[in-house]
């Protein structure tokens, strides 16, 4: 779970290491003047590396939870 560039580098690692099954992060975000649709950077890394990707608006939820259950 992560969203800033600063977990970029442990993603990277983890997933040399370890068979990561997803990463959670936050939805994708407006930035910019064109508040243009732009993705954060550990999802951005994880599509690169193959791995799913889960962006809930709310973690606390029952199907959030049903998701993670699944991916065991």
């Amino acid at each position: 779970m992560g969203s800033p560039d600063f977990a970029v580098p442990c993603l990277r690692m983890m997933h040399q290491h370890h068979d990561v099954l997803a990463v959670v992060t936050q939805p994708d975000k407006p930035q910019g003047r064109g508040q243009k649709l732009t993705p954060p950077p550990v999802k951005a890394v994880a599509e690169e590396l193959g791995i799913s990707v889960l962006q809930p608006e709310k973690l606390r939820t029952e199907s959030m939870r049903h998701r993670l259950t699944n991916l065991m």
